[in-house]
């Protein structure tokens, strides 16, 4: 596992229930295995926003912050979040619409029982750890 730079970010992770703590673990553990294998992302920065596990692409500019964090109000849910008006989750609905489930235009909604879908779920991440550089090639 990789090794928490911010005191407050494994401070935040200590609150979560054991099982959706894991379950996080692991999804930030994706997140930084997808950045560092992305051409043009760079080192991530994590830190916290709004009180989530963030991760942003500081270094290069690369992408959009994506965020973690349990459900509201759900026992074992968790998500994996987006900049609304980045449309990346819309993006993600028309390339996924029978595999995750989502919430409006923000997030990647996720229950224990699931089985992630390891290979689209990197690709979304990669999407939005590029989603600046994409947005670049097209002006």
């Amino acid at each position: 596992m990789k090794r928490f730079g911010d005191p407050r970010v494994a401070a935040a992770f200590k609150t979560y229930a054991p099982d959706v703590r894991d379950r996080l673990l692991a999804l930030r553990e994706t997140i930084f295995d997808v950045a560092a294998a992305t051409d043009g992302v760079g080192v991530l920065t994590e830190t916290l926003k709004w009180g989530q596990p963030s991760y942003l692409t500081e270094e290069t500019g690369s992408g959009t912050t994506v965020r973690i964090d349990r459900l509201k109000g759900d026992s074992g849910g968790y998500a994996i979040y987006f900049h609304c008006q980045s449309g990346l989750v819309g993006q993600f609905r028309d390339l996924y619409p029978e595999t995750f489930s989502y919430e409006g235009e923000r997030a990647i909604l996720f229950q224990p029982k699931t089985r992630v879908p390891a290979r689209e779920l990197r690709h979304c991440i990669a999407l939005a750890l590029t989603h600046h550089l994409r947005k670049k090639k097209r002006k």
